[in-house]
């Protein structure tokens, strides 16, 4: 719920805070243990390149935001704090982010934003935190990941999210979990090419699976630009018209539906947020610099308004986003 004026200025949607005493991740994830080392941070023996400070010290992230000119920034978990087994465990460690991101949004004097969690695999929980998020300040929607074991925004849990999300009027950020692969363990490949696939796969499942269509008021932004879905999109367009199969659950062809999704601006190059806005429309493109994250995007608004569809297009932008008015 905002209610609350926001600051002016560039709104970033897509960057990433948890405070240190939510460093120790719920359940057994794939990655490891979070933790500080000598002030930077690590997943299990993974180094994350990144101050332990830039991730949990608002007063850093305000700075930044300043540097940057960014005049608000909605901040979600990362994605290694998603919770993915169900559990006591997931449920208070979701407790605790989601009354910590509210604390923090609500002292921030309209600069910050929040995206709460929650127990993903649990969906009576779900409704309940759902609930719950809807009613706090500041608080405009729910961050989720692309899959949940073998399942993607189309399965029972995730689709349950969508959903519920859909019912209360929260808008819901998908951000890949950079899941390891045998074949990508070298190069930081389990990035550079697992996240943009992670991402694609969820874009391709809401739109062929029909269910975009069934939730017409879904508001949904996929980070990094959607990954590989745009330089996909003409072969899912393809694939809708060749094959039975591919059609089956959507009535409208993907180029259709893709329109109304909503996408970041983390493309790392101007070609390809060039084509991101051609093929989303500029109305739906959003702001995004994935803070702080070696990854990110160091000048986000810079970026987004000399490459991307200008500074007062991605304002209305994420305000749609966010489900807010613009009168």
């Amino acid at each position: 719920m905002i209610s609350a004026d926001l600051a002016p200025g560039v709104i970033d949607v897509h960057a990433h805070w948890l405070p240190r005493e939510l460093f120790d991740l719920p359940g057994a994830g794939p990655h490891g243990r979070m933790h500080d080392r000598d002030g930077q941070l690590f997943l299990g023996e993974i180094p994350l390149s990144i101050a332990a400070d830039a991730m949990s010290d608002i007063a850093a992230i305000r700075a930044d935001m300043r540097r940057s000119e960014v005049g608000v920034r909605v901040l979600s978990a990362p994605p290694f704090a998603f919770p993915l087994q169900p559990g006591a465990a997931a449920d208070d460690y979701v407790g605790a982010f989601n009354s910590a991101l509210t604390e923090v949004v609500a002292d921030a004097d309209g600069a910050l934003l929040g995206l709460g969690l929650v127990s993903l695999a649990d969906s009576a929980a779900v409704t309940t935190q759902l609930t719950q998020l809807a009613g706090s300040e500041g608080i405009a929607g729910v961050a989720v990941p692309p899959l949940l074991g073998n399942e993607s925004l189309d399965g029972p849990a995730l689709g349950h999210v969508l959903r519920e999300a859909a019912r209360l009027g929260l808008s819901v950020l998908v951000h890949p979990m950079q899941l390891p692969q045998p074949q990508w363990a070298n190069y930081y490949l389990n990035n550079l090419i697992g996240n943009p696939t992670e991402s694609a796969t969820a874009v391709a499942a809401l739109i062929l699976s029909g269910l975009k269509d069934q939730l017409p008021g879904l508001r949904i932004c996929f980070v990094h630009g959607g990954g590989c879905a745009p330089g996909l999109l003409g072969r899912w367009n393809h694939g809708w018209r060749a094959r039975a199969d591919v059609r089956a659950a959507g009535a409208r062809a993907p180029q259709e539906v893709f329109g109304e999704l909503f996408f970041d601006t983390v493309t790392h190059g101007a070609a390809q947020l060039e084509l991101l806005c051609t093929l989303a429309g500029t109305d739906k493109v959003v702001c995004g610099s994935d803070y702080p994250f070696d990854m990110a995007d160091a000048d986000p608004a810079r970026f987004a308004v000399d490459h991307g569809p200008g500074r007062d297009s991605i304002i209305r932008a994420a305000m749609a986003y966010l489900g807010l008015d613009q009168e």
